[in-house]
């Protein structure tokens, strides 16, 4: 017997069982896409599996069902492979070791994979049964979600004939998510000439910042440690002569920074004044932040002195203003769904080499138009310092679809049965919803699923309560899809 053997509903935790036995961590994928298709070999079902693993079962409506719209059930099969310090887990080639503790499944020192193997368990449970009313099923389980959403961007839509798409890749009891937000990234590169300059290195840190990720977290007003060394460094330099010699900082594009590290090069006998006028603005910006930063750390300490290649004047000021000017944070909120947002952009990384700083920004948008347009504004404060935007790595929104079949079926149906309205919300961050929508904007997507906490970490639980919950909506749902 499994260790999930006696929890109910069976049929969903049989499958999520077999699947925990699959290795199938992001970009190792080739096990647990096979076993998706031994599955559909096993219960005689037709299906397509596609170059990157990408996999589509079909089965027909029940009786009368047959000849309703279908209805499209997707997840993906891949897993973020984390676990504790010093374990030994290999999941290329062993499985979980799951446990049950209370409500809540786990897996022993690693993630337990429920983001989103618990889409995949409730699909082949429906696809398995001969007793649940349902339309015709498209099932689509796709490859490496966690990192890039390559399976959805690689999957072919012509493959599907429904318009009706249940995505069951969320984690938050109640929560029906119905669009989300596009984005690329975009570097700004500011040129940089250099001369000699004698004097003392001020090597000045600013860490401690609680960060964040820039799309869940941008609306929260949290400091970017970019940011504020733009504007100390803008300050200083109104009362202070001093060269950049170099500027670095962020560890990615999506993420609010954390730190960031200047060094400054000036005549040895204004370093001691450059250091109190220092302490003097970050006392302003910490009284500003009052206890909403409470790590906040900036700090200076006076080098040897040298003869350092620096930033010329010309360069040290177009770094500056850009760091310290330049758009940031939440643009605009959205104007259908109170209280989320529409547009941001998050300096997520400044890095300095011989020749260049290089800005790195994560912008987002739910409308494709506004995302352009952040970036245009980009580019012309790259004109304004003399540098240049390179863009890279973008992925469509998925918008608010005013015009929804599925949206109020869903909620009224949740309502029925649940006696509350769930909320309905955008998430501001890329989801395999967005990318699906920019093959056939004519879908009708509605993202939810069960509580599923401390998700990418060894603490990930999935709450067995909310778990059996979801199996009864998505019956419910189906039934009603005729």
């Amino acid at each position: 017997m499994g260790v999930l053997s006696n929890i109910e509903p069976k049929e969903v935790f049989e499958y999520f069982e077999a699947l925990s036995m699959v290795p199938r961590r992001t970009f190792r994928n080739e096990k647990i896409s096979d076993f998706c298709v031994e599955f559909a070999k096993n219960h005689g079902l037709e299906y397509v599996q596609d170059e990157v693993g990408n996999v589509v079962i079909y089965k027909n409506g029940t009786p009368g069902y047959e000849d309703s719209e279908p209805v499209i059930m997707q997840g993906h099969m891949d897993m973020v492979a984390n676990k504790i310090p010093g374990s030994d887990h290999d999941f290329d080639t062993e499985p979980l070791d799951l446990f049950v503790d209370g409500n809540f499944v786990g897996a022993r020192n690693t993630t337990l994979g429920a983001d989103d193997g618990m889409a995949l368990a409730y699909t082949m449970a429906v696809l398995a049964s001969d007793d649940i009313p349902h339309p015709p099923i498209e099932a689509v389980f796709t490859t490496d979600e966690e990192i890039g959403m390559g399976g959805a961007d690689a999957f072919d839509a012509s493959m599907l004939r429904g318009k009706l798409f249940m995505n069951i890749d969320g984690e938050e009891d109640g929560v029906l998510t119905v669009g989300c937000a596009g984005g690329t990234v975009v570097d700004i590169v500011i040129p940089v000439s250099r001369r000699v300059r004698n004097g003392v290195k001020v090597t000045i840190k600013a860490e401690g910042y609680l960060g964040g990720h820039s799309g869940n977290d941008i609306q929260k007003q949290r400091g970017n440690a970019h940011k504020d060394m733009g504007r100390l460094l803008y300050s200083l330099s109104k009362k202070i002569d001093f060269s950049l010699l170099s500027v670095n900082g962020g560890g990615a594009a999506n993420v609010i920074a954390q730190y960031c590290t200047a060094e400054v090069v000036m005549s040895a006998d204004r370093a001691e004044g450059f250091i109190a006028r220092l302490n003097e603005a970050v006392e302003v910006l910490r009284n500003e932040y009052g206890n909403s930063e409470p790590d906040l750390s900036i700090t200076a300490e006076i080098g040897e002195e040298d003869a350092y290649s620096v930033f010329n004047w010309e360069c040290t000021i177009n770094v500056i203003w850009f760091l310290y000017g330049a758009i940031d944070g939440v643009q605009m909120m959205d104007r259908q769904i109170e209280g989320a947002v529409e547009s941001s952009l998050n300096t997520g990384i400044v890095t300095t080499d011989d020749t260049n700083v290089t800005v790195r920004y994560q912008a987002r948008s739910s409308i494709e138009s506004k995302r352009d347009e952040m970036v245009q504004r980009l580019g012309l404060w790259a004109e304004i310092v003399g540098g240049h935007v390179e863009v890279d790595s973008a992925y469509p929104a998925w918008p608010y679809k005013a015009e929804s079949k599925l949206r109020p079926l869903m909620v009224d149906v949740y309502e029925r049965m649940y006696g509350e309205t769930p909320v309905v919300n955008l998430v501001h961050g890329g989801l395999e919803g967005g990318i699906m929508m920019g093959k056939n904007p004519e879908l009708d997507i509605v993202s939810f699923g069960p509580n599923i906490f401390n998700v990418h970490t060894p603490q990930e639980r999935l709450d067995i309560q909310s778990a059996q919950k979801y199996w009864d909506y998505i019956k419910a749902i189906l039934a009603e899809c005729k």
